[in-house]
């Protein structure tokens, strides 16, 4: 069942080239995404933002997890993100990315190297946790880096 959902997880990971600030505010897309939230995760799902130094931020519900993306590319004019490992940890999923952004065009881009945990449940994700730190992530699942 983990490497099932390895692959439930892989297929929401964006490719290399997709700017995902163009994708969520794209009014033509905002269907296909309504509907990939749907198919994807469950109605009751929680996304946990852990920003160092804070309580971690909760977003649920559908809704809630459309508000975390678009929340978290508000302040960029382009965004994009590089898996660099997905790790089984049985119910949950570690993802290893570095992401790439802007914050106005025509300026370099910055990489941040940060992490996810998504726990599946009944074929749905259920949780996101996303850290800007690997080693917090990697803990969180109980194993070091």
């Amino acid at each position: 069942m983990s490497q099932e959902n390895v692959e439930i997880v892989r297929l929401l990971q964006p490719g290399a080239d997709v700017d995902l600030v163009a994708l969520f505010r794209d009014d033509d897309a905002a269907g296909d995404l309504a509907k990939m939230f749907a198919s994807f995760f469950h109605p009751d799902c929680e996304c946990v933002l852990h920003y160092p130094g804070t309580e971690p931020v909760i977003y649920r519900g559908l809704e809630g997890t459309r508000t975390v993306w678009r929340d978290w590319l508000a302040p960029w004019a382009s965004y994009r993100s590089n898996i660099e490992d997905l790790i089984d940890a049985g119910d949950r999923v570690v993802v290893l990315v570095r992401d790439y952004g802007r914050r106005e065009p025509g300026v370099p881009e910055v990489a941040m190297i940060a992490a996810a945990v998504w726990t599946v449940r009944e074929r749905k994700i259920a949780r996101a946790d996303f850290y800007t730190s690997r080693v917090e992530a990697l803990e969180a699942v109980g194993l070091a880096e």
